[in-house]
């Protein structure tokens, strides 16, 4: 089997860079894993240190088959950087892990996902492999499937990629061809169509979102597995786009996952556990939570959503 390469986007933490760095080399395959670093350029004065810290940094990285190191010389932001940099490395290598610069990874991750993108590249009903599982609550099996594609660690195939829709609205038209704007946001319970909206209207840049619904509407699955191969160290307030929390903090589990005899569909008891998680980041109380599924399920019964401006 041909190890997928692994590429790193990184900015500005060359702490948190080192640890993810660390964790990938107590994987049994990095040895034999390509590794390719997207460098992004500092977005302001106050940030070329730390970017020049990053830099000095990558050249002393060993321990893997090989490394490519790409320095963007002006600051790409985070969207334009992964979808550029995913974009060249299916497009030579035909398959990508995709890691970020703030997470730590169990020594099993590597094995997870290169074994899925082998079992699965030739199933065009699989877009994406995802190595991170939520801290839900409800069990839910040893590895599944769910619709949609997903943004944190995560591995995918040149023709899955291919799927990609960088229009945010043509990716709102179709959900509303479908009525699936319920189902897209977890039955109410996690507003994706709201950030697809505001990606449409110029107020954020999401390419998650849009990787998400590109999948969905496809009704493209992801595979998950049952137990977590990466903590998400990203809430610590020192991320660019999130504040502190830990309630993305998760147990790593340092043991191999097996893919035998997962059924590829979309599993409705994973789905309904994720639903349920996304719920408690509202810390709503029981009767808020009632109130406002109501109001939602009233929404989108009456289609009162129109197609931004």
């Amino acid at each position: 089997m041909a190890l997928a390469p692994i590429v790193v986007f990184c900015y500005n933490r060359v702490a948190h860079l080192e640890k993810v760095i660390e964790s990938l080399l107590a994987n049994e395959e990095a040895a034999n894993s390509n590794l390719i670093i997207y460098s992004d350029g500092p977005k302001q004065e106050a940030d070329k240190i730390a970017v020049a810290k990053i830099r000095a940094y990558l050249p002393h990285i060993r321990g893997f088959a090989s490394l490519k190191i790409i320095e963007q010389p002006v600051n790409m932001g985070l969207a334009a950087n992964i979808v550029m940099g995913v974009t060249a490395v299916v497009n030579q290598y035909g398959k990508i892990i995709v890691v970020e610069d703030d997470v730590i990874l169990s020594p099993y991750f590597l094995s997870f996902m290169n074994d899925g993108l082998s079992r699965y590249e030739n199933n065009k009903e699989v877009a994406c492999i995802c190595g991170y599982l939520y801290p839900v609550k409800k069990p839910v099996p040893a590895a599944f499937f769910i619709y949609g594609a997903d943004c944190c660690v995560w591995a995918t195939w040149k023709d899955q990629w291919e799927i990609y829709e960088p229009d945010g609205l043509k990716l709102w038209n179709k959900l509303q061809e479908k009525g699936a704007n319920w189902r897209f946001d977890f039955e109410g319970s996690y507003p994706y169509t709201k950030m697809l909206a505001d990606q449409i209207k110029g107020r954020n840049n999401s390419w998650a979102v849009r990787w998400y619904a590109s999948a969905f509407v496809l009704d493209r699955l992801t595979l998950y597995p049952g137990k977590s191969l990466v903590e998400d160290k990203g809430w610590d307030d020192t991320g660019v786009h999130c504040e502190a929390t830990d309630a993305f903090d998760v147990e790593l589990h340092n043991e191999p996952i097996s893919l035998d005899g997962i059924v590829v569909e979309h599993n409705q008891q994973a789905y309904q556990a994720f639903k349920d998680f996304f719920f408690t980041l509202h810390n709503w109380s029981r009767f808020k939570r009632f109130r406002k599924l109501f109001k939602l399920r009233l929404k989108y019964f009456l289609r009162l959503n129109k197609v931004p401006s």
